[in-house]
Parts: C-alpha cells; structure tokens; sequence
C-alpha cells in the first residue's frame, strides 16, 4: 500500500476562461506535515480548492487514501476526514467561539455534545479558544481568529488537514504558538499539508515540500534539504536568506 495520503496527478483547473493549474502532481505521505511553497498567483490556493472540490478538475486525477475523489462533491470529500481551513478562515463572525465549534462538530446538537477529551486537547493547543469561548468570534484578534478556524477543523478526527496560510498577519509570538500546535497535531497522527508564504515558518514545520510556479509543481523533496540549499531557494522562491 502506498504511503501517500493523498496524490495529484496531471491536474488542470480551469476557471472560467484562465486555465490555472497546467498538470499538477504532488505527493502528500501519510502522518507528514507537507509545505506548499510558491510565489503569488503560482496556483497553490487554487491547488487547495481543487482538492476540496470547490473549484472542479477539467483533466487529471485526485486520489485520497486510495479512492478516486476528483469528481466528489466537497461534503463527501469532508465527510471521509478531510478539513480545509480557507486563507480568509471563514469565521462566523456573529457567532460566539462556543457556537462556530458546534457547527463544525456535527455529531454534537449542542456544545455538552462535543467530546470532552478532545476539547481539552484543543483548549491546550490553543488557550485563547478556551478563554474567549463565549464572546463573539468577529471580536477576537487576527490571530485567535485563525486559533479559532483550526479548532474548528480539528473538533472531530481528521485523516488530512489543508491549511491555506496560516502565519499571514500574525505576531511572532503566535507564529511560534501555532508552530508548536501544528508539531502537536503532526505527531497525534494527522497529516496535513500547508500553504505558506513565510519561509522561516515552514523550514521549522516541513517534512516534505512541494515549490509550485506557473500552475505547476516545478519541485518537490525534503523540506530539509531545500532549507539548507540557498541557491535552490533563490532560484524557486527568488529567497535571499
């Protein structure tokens, strides 16, 4: 059995008239955590998309833990334990931190129903979900927010999390508190493959990488190996670190 999670191969998107990903394939191992790098506009979120279904391959194929999902609609994709957590992190800002967590576990009619070890779990990842549990979640800071859209994706088990840009915006000391949950999460079992713009982050976090550019993948490896090559970086990332 092959111990890729998750494969792409050949992929096109087209989007209206454009034509965004020119035949993409990328390899996510189970129980790795795998960086998709890239600069703006070279197709990584439309990479994510495509895999969740919300925007539709036109050519190639998308295999989840060895079953075809290229044409699933996105709530079976979900249903089989796949969570995305969009850039914008699609928070219901209305809503208290208690009712979005609800709404993403679906086993639960309300918040005594959510699994109680798993919220403790969550709480010690990410303490200010605990804290801020009652308050309207539009009022939470950039980053509580974004602590907010992955407890969400992680309220019930997941086999693959897809995380589009999770540092964007935030403080240091937060990048480094997400850091450590996403090592967390990584060693509970749960593969995940993350967008990222910010290189530090994903130097620290990457077992794998996959460099993206015009709509295809242009490299793949060790994240390790591209970290300590700073030639490679510059010429796929245009780095200078």
């Amino acid at each position: 059995m092959s111990n890729d999670l998750l494969t792409l191969e050949g992929v096109h998107t087209h989007i209206g008239a454009y034509h965004i990903l020119h035949g993409v394939d990328l390899r996510v191992p189970r129980g790795q955590l795998t960086m998709l790098l890239g600069r703006n506009g070279a197709g990584k979120t439309t990479t994510l998309r495509t895999i969740m279904g919300l925007w539709k391959a036109s050519r190639g194929r998308i295999t989840f833990a060895g079953q075809d999902i290229t044409a699933l609609p996105t709530p079976q994709i979900a249903s089989r334990g796949v969570a995305y957590v969009p850039e914008n992190m699609g928070i219901f800002a209305d809503l208290t931190v208690r009712e979005n967590m609800l709404l993403a576990a679906r086993a639960a009619k309300n918040a005594s129903q959510i699994d109680e070890q798993r919220l403790k779990w969550i709480f010690q990842l990410f303490p200010a979900v605990e804290k801020f549990w009652n308050h309207p979640a539009g009022k939470l800071s950039g980053g509580q927010k974004q602590m907010l859209a992955v407890s969400r994706a992680i309220v019930e088990p997941r086999e693959l999390l897809i995380i589009d840009e999770p540092s964007k915006g935030l403080a240091p000391a937060i990048i480094n508190n997400m850091i450590d949950a996403f090592a967390q999460l990584k060693a509970s079992g749960v593969t995940i493959l993350l967008v990222e713009q910010n290189f530090n982050f994903a130097k620290r976090l990457g077992d794998t990488v996959a460099v993206m550019d015009n709509g295809q993948v242009v490299h793949s490896g060790s994240m390790k190996a591209l970290a300590e090559d700073e030639g490679l970086q510059q010429s796929l990332l245009g780095l200078a670190l």
